[in-house]
């Protein structure tokens, strides 16, 4: 398809060099490359966060594709030098330049025209670069540009993290080429893992050209130049999935329902969804779709089946949030001992299908209360439920546990139009209110003043901020405390150290939100009453962090 030249130096022809350029300029082709731009720009933009830089071949082309363009949903201008003809005509240059000038003071609200086209270029820069006046511009979509259309300026010099792909529909070659494919090299975030370059016009003779221009800039040594194709991010993402996979199981987890124990482990598990993560966020720019399962590597052949589905990818981010997580009752400040990134913590893992698991609660729901059902049966319904516990937080999967028991036990009625998860919110709910009412009747505080404490949501840093949590413990019957403690102890407390014992209890208490606080079984309390759930099985007693043991 290419021209080569041979071993004696001679230039041998390819197919693409009988090509006239007149093809290229034909409406079927013109109207295959806006189609292109149109179909993948959510993907290639990343939502429209990003713009791009669309270069063709001459100002006539230029204003062709700005008049198929502007009718899109994209904000589009096009750039150009209105001092040359360009072979095109200076009446046709002329009534573009008017027309894409004018749309363009229409669309930002400003007053260019002709004799000020240099300010507008100016102007297109600054927001493009989102620089002085636009530095805050990605806040405000309606005054960015998506594309710009160009023949050659600003394919060399101009500078912008923004730009992550260039749309070309003309040749180059050797330093235009590294000049115009640094337009987008810039870097910026995860949603930025490379630039991406298109070109429309012979595509294998352009393919050639890319090649001579590095082996002539790089020394020969391209390492780290051109990011990795679809097939090649598919199967790393396969191969870390598995490996992540082994992690688990070598400690007897079943799906990634809870982290490993083994700080080594989770370490590596936190570098393994880390370079997922890359992998994916690759792949989606390329074309990776969640819902399709199976690719092919159009080079090689090679059918590509995904080990994973999204549902699988958001339960190991859920777990991988986990991992920042801290035993805030301790009040230890250390640094979490894994390289741990935002951007993965901040993955909305609310999406994860809830559907499913209601439908397979549903299904368990129905076989439970239907005459003859096998044990067999049951028992895979239940083990179909329990593999959907991994999609919720370990606080979530205890009370999922214990909602289910109490299911089993018949001590709750079922409601209709509540799903699994409504049950779950609510048991924590009514467990956690016990766990107030518990604590408060213990010690004889003011309920009301710890309930808004809690509300709160406080740290180890601010739990005295304007002096509450001393204004709380002065609420504290000493008598009631002093009694709760020895009971707890079984042994004789002194009143200073029952003081400190009710400051640790609380502090444990109001920082872990009640979660891992169990009281004594005398303690008054009135019963959780869920469609009739009495919460006996919640543990109830529980050592204090200094003194006490279980009796």
């Amino acid at each position: 398809m290419a021209g080569y030249k041979n071993e004696s130096g001679a230039y041998i022809k390819g197919i693409e060099d009988y090509l006239p350029n007149f093809q290229y300029r034909t409406e079927e082709h013109t109207k295959a490359v806006v189609e292109d731009i149109l179909k993948h720009w959510i993907t290639l933009s990343r939502n429209s966060k990003f713009h791009a830089i669309f270069a063709t071949s001459s100002i006539p082309e230029a204003i062709n594709y700005y008049r198929l363009i502007k009718g899109s949903d994209l904000k589009v201008t096009a750039l150009f030098d209105p001092n040359i003809d360009n072979n095109g005509g200076a009446a046709y240059k002329e009534a573009g330049l008017a027309e894409i000038i004018e749309d363009y003071n229409v669309r930002y609200g400003q007053s260019f025209g002709a004799a000020t086209f240099d300010k507008m270029k100016k102007d297109i820069a600054a927001r493009l670069a989102h620089k002085k006046p636009y530095e805050r511009i990605e806040r405000e979509p309606d005054k960015q540009i998506d594309l710009l259309i160009v023949v050659d300026q600003m394919l060399t010099g101009f500078d912008s993290k923004w730009i992550n792909t260039l749309y070309l529909d003309k040749m180059l070659e050797y330093e235009n080429i590294i000049q115009a494919f640094s337009r987008t090299n810039r870097l910026f975030g995860t949603d930025k893992p490379f630039g991406t370059i298109k070109y429309y016009r012979r595509p294998h003779t352009m393919e050639k050209n890319i090649e001579a221009a590095v082996k002539l800039y790089s020394g020969e040594k391209p390492w780290g130049l051109f990011a990795q194709h679809l097939p090649e991010n598919l199967k790393a993402m396969n191969d870390i999935f598995e490996e992540i996979c082994a992690l688990f199981s070598n400690e007897g987890i079943h799906n990634f329902e809870k982290l490993p124990k083994d700080i080594a482990v989770r370490r590596k598990f936190a570098k393994c969804l880390k370079e997922l993560n890359d992998h994916l966020e690759a792949a989606k720019i390329q074309g990776f779709k969640w819902d399709v399962s199976n690719y092919k590597d159009q080079e090689s052949g090679q059918e590509i089946d995904m080990l994973f589905d999204e549902q699988q990818y958001l339960v190991l981010v859920l777990r991988y949030k986990e991992l920042s997580s801290t035993d805030s009752s301790s009040g230890s400040s250390d640094d979490v001992p894994y390289d741990l990134v935002s951007y993965i913590t901040e993955i909305d893992t609310g999406v994860i299908n809830a559907d499913y698991m209601n439908s397979r609660f549903e299904k368990y729901m129905k076989l439970l209360q239907l005459d003859g059902t096998t044990k067999e049966s049951l028992e895979q319904a239940e083990s179909e439920l329990h593999k959907t516990f991994a999609m919720l937080s370990q606080e979530e999967q205890k009370y999922a546990d214990i909602f289910l028991h109490d299911i089993q036990r018949g001590d709750v009625q079922v409601e209709e139009g509540k799903t699994f998860r409504d049950y779950i919110v609510q048991c924590m709910s009514k467990a956690k209110d016990d766990q107030v009412h518990r604590i408060s009747s213990a010690l004889g505080l003011n309920e009301t003043m710890l309930r808004e404490i809690m509300s709160l949501k406080l740290n180890v840093h601010n739990i005295n901020e304007f002096g509450r949590f001393d204004e709380l413990k002065k609420t504290v019957d000493k008598k009631k405390a002093k009694k709760y403690f020895e009971e707890a102890e079984g042994r004789k407390i002194i009143p200073p150290k029952v003081n400190v014992k009710v400051d640790n209890l609380l502090r444990k208490f109001i920082l872990s939100d009640g979660v891992d606080i169990k009281l004594p079984k005398d303690a008054e309390v009135n019963p959780i009453d869920y469609a009739g759930h009495n919460d006996q099985s919640l543990p109830m007693v529980a050592e204090d962090t200094e003194v006490y043991s279980e009796k």
